[in-house]
C-alpha cells in the first residue's frame, strides 16, 4: 500500500495528510505570472515546484486539475500599501505597445520558458481581464456582507471585519501597523485596509463598475478566478513564499468573506532562488532568463536537475558553476540510461517503494535524487536500472530517455557553418551564434547546445 501524501500546509505550519475533497481527484490553483516582463529562473523555480507536485499526484494515480492564472491587468510596484506605478502600464509606456500587446507577448514567452523546463501546461490558463465582471460581483458581495466599503470611487477591504486576518502569515495588526510608512491614506478606515477596486478613468485599462470607472485590485483577481474555475472549495493553492503576505492573506479574507467558510484546504509555498546570497529579482537586476542559460550552452533541464537537489521549502543558491555541474551529471545519467536499456531486466529490490515514500513525504526530491545515485551505483541488472529510472522520470521530468543525439548526413556547407558557430559560442558572440543556428535550420540541420558542445541532427 502506498504511503499517504503529506504536504506542509502554511496554514497550520505543519505537514498534513492530503485528503482530497473528491476521491481520486485533486484540484490545484497556482498563482501565475504577471506578464509585463520576461520571467527569470527564480520565478520559474516556483512553477517548477508546482509542476513536481502535479507529477507526484499523478504518479500516485490521482486525476489532477490545475489552474494557473495569467495576470494581464497588472498591479502596483509596491503592493503592500497600494502605492507605486502599475507594472503593466509602465512596460506599455516603455515599449510603446498597448497593455494587451504587452500581455500577449510576455505570456507566450512565459509558456515557452516553461516548456524549456518541461513544466507541463496547466489544464486552465485564465486571463485576469476575462474575469473582471466576476471580480466586480465579488466586491459587491463583500460590501453587502460588511467586509468592504466604498470611499471616493475606491473600494477597500475592512480587515477589522475579518477576525482571521493574519492567520496565514502569522502577522498581527499591531506588527503591521508598526511597519507602515508615510502618511496614511485618508480614504481608508485603517492604513492596513487593502484595495479591491481602484478608481481611475484616465488609464489604458478601465472597466465600468457600480462605483464608477476603474480597475480591480491585485488580490481580488485570484479569488475570482480560483472560485470561478474550481468552486468554493478546492484542495491546494500554490505560490512562492513571497506571495504569503499580502497576496494570499488578502485572498483568504476575500474568498472566505464571500463564502463564509474555508475555501482552500492546503496552502503550499515554494522558497526563493538566490544569486550570491541575494534574492533573484527583476527589481534587483540580478537574474537570468532560461534562454540566456541556453545561449551560454547549458541544457535548460540542467536547471531542473539543480532545483531537484534542494527541498522546495528551502532557499536555493544559484551559481553558474553549480548549473554546469548539474548539466554534466544529467548528461552522464542520460548516457547510462541509454546504455542500460538493452541490458537484462531482473529484481528491483525496494527501490520503487523507497522512491514513492520519498516523493510522498512533502515532495522530498533531494531524497529521491539521492536514491537515483544509489541506484546507479547498485548491482541491479542494467535493464532494471533503466526501467526504474525511466519510471521515476515521470516525476523528475529530466528527459532521461533522450539518449545520444541522432546525427545523419550533413548537407553541403553545413559543416562549415557548424564550425563557425562553435567558434562564435567560444567567443560568447551569441548574436552570431543565433544567426548561424537559423542558417543551419534553413538547411535542415537542427542544432542543440549541450554542456559538452554542439549536438546536431538532420
Amino acid at each position: 500500500m502506498a504511503p499517504p501524501i503529506r504536504l506542509y500546509n502554511t496554514l497550520g505550519r505543519s505537514k498534513q495528510e492530503l485528503k482530497p475533497l473528491q476521491p481520486g481527484q485533486v484540484s490545484i490553483y497556482t498563482c501565475g505570472p504577471t506578464v509585463y516582463r520576461y520571467a527569470h529562473v527564480g520565478n520559474l523555480r516556483t512553477y517548477l515546484f508546482a509542476d513536481l507536485l502535479v507529477r507526484v499526484l499523478e504518479y500516485n494515480g490521482y486525476r489532477v486539475r490545475q489552474v494557473k492564472n495569467i495576470t494581464d491587468v497588472g498591479h502596483l510596484t509596491d503592493d503592500s500599501f497600494d502605492r507605486g506605478e502599475d507594472k503593466m502600464l509602465v512596460s506599455a509606456r516603455l515599449e510603446q505597445k498597448s497593455p494587451a500587446e504587452i500581455a500577449a507577448y510576455y505570456t507566450l514567452a512565459f509558456l515557452e520558458d516553461e516548456r524549456r523546463l518541461d513544466i507541463r501546461p496547466a489544464a486552465d490558463l485564465p486571463r485576469a481581464t476575462e474575469y473582471v465582471p466576476r471580480m466586480v460581483e465579488l466586491v459587491a458581495k463583500l460590501i453587502e456582507r460588511g467586509h468592504a466599503y466604498e470611499s471616493g470611487g475606491n473600494v477597500y477591504y475592512d480587515i477589522a471585519s475579518f477576525a482571521a486576518y493574519g492567520r496565514l502569515s502569522g502577522n498581527t495588526t499591531q506588527k503591521l501597523l508598526a511597519g507602515t510608512k508615510g502618511d496614511p491614506d485618508p480614504r481608508k478606515r485603517s492604513p492596513l485596509d487593502f484595495s479591491l477596486w481602484k478608481s481611475g478613468q484616465n488609464r489604458l485599462q478601465v472597466w465600468d463598475s457600480p462605483w464608477g470607472p476603474g480597475f480591480p485590485g491585485w488580490h481580488i483577481e485570484c479569488s475570482a478566478m480560483s472560485m470561478a474555475l474550481l468552486g468554493e472549495r478546492f484542495d491546494i493553492h500554490t505560490g512562492g513564499a513571497d506571495n504569503v503576505f499580502p497576496h494570499h492573506e488578502a485572498e483568504i479574507a476575500q474568498s472566505e468573506g464571500v463564502t463564509g467558510h474555508r475555501v482552500v484546504n492546503h496552502w503550499v509555498h515554494g522558497q526563493l532562488l538566490f544569486l550570491s546570497g541575494t534574492r533573484m529579482a527583476k527589481s534587483a537586476g540580478n537574474f537570468f532568463r532560461i534562454t540566456e542559460l541556453e545561449e551560454q550552452g547549458h541544457d535548460p533541464l540542467a536547471f531542473r536537475y539543480l532545483a531537484l537537489q534542494a527541498k522546495y521549502r528551502a532557499p536555493l543558491n544559484f551559481s553558474p558553476d553549480g548549473l554546469a555541474g548539474a548539466g554534466r551529471a544529467l548528461a552522464q545519467l542520460r548516457e547510462r540510461v541509454s546504455d542500460w536499456q538493452a541490458g537484462p531486466d531482473g529484481p528491483r529490490g525496494e527501490f520503487a517503494g523507497r522512491f514513492l515514500a520519498a516523493i510522498n513525504d512533502d515532495l522530498d526530491l533531494p531524497a529521491a535524487m539521492a536514491l537515483v545515485s544509489e541506484l546507479v551505483r547498485s548491482d541491479l541488472p542494467a535493464g532494471a536500472k533503466a526501467a526504474l529510472l525511466l519510471d521515476w522520470d515521470r516525476v523528475l521530468g529530466l528527459d532521461l530517455a533522450r539518449g545520444a543525439p541522432v546525427s545523419g548526413e550533413l548537407p553541403p556547407g553545413a559543416a562549415d557553418l557548424l564550425a563557425k558557430r562553435e567558434a562564435a559560442r567560444a567567443a560568447k558572440d551569441f548574436a552570431t551564434s543565433d544567426r548561424l543556428r537559423d542558417e543551419l535550420a534553413a538547411l535542415g540541420v537542427h542544432v542543440t547546445d549541450t554542456p559538452t558542445g554542439q549536438a546536431w541532427r538532420t
